[in-house]
């Protein structure tokens, strides 16, 4: 099952070496979805939301307590999966996709 449009998906990067150029390649990393290398200097700018992700850098991401929880549910068993809450979520995001594409 396909959820959103292609377009609305983040380039992956390869993957980059410790001196900063994609495994096996030598030279300036290529930009994203262009297949040039950038040139020295180029300036990036962060949107808001990529910015405040980028804040939050270092704080707790996750709850690591109801991680082992629901880890400790599964293995025993106990974990239980609600079909209609998870509908509701997949619709609740279509509709948020379309109002986005909409606009």
């Amino acid at each position: 099952m396909k959820i959103g449009n292609a377009a609305d998906k983040p380039l992956v990067s390869p993957t980059v070496t410790s001196t900063g150029t994609p495994a096996g390649q030598k030279g300036p990393a290529p930009v994203a979805g262009v297949g040039a290398t950038a040139p020295a200097g180029t300036q990036v700018e962060l949107s808001p939301a990529a910015a405040a992700l980028r804040a939050q850098e270092g704080s707790e991401v996750f709850d690591a307590e109801k991680v082992a929880r629901i880890s400790s549910a599964i293995s025993e068993g106990r974990f239980q999966v609600n079909p209609g809450v998870i509908a509701d979520k997949l619709i609740a995001n279509a509709r948020e996709l379309l109002d986005r594409s909409q606009k």
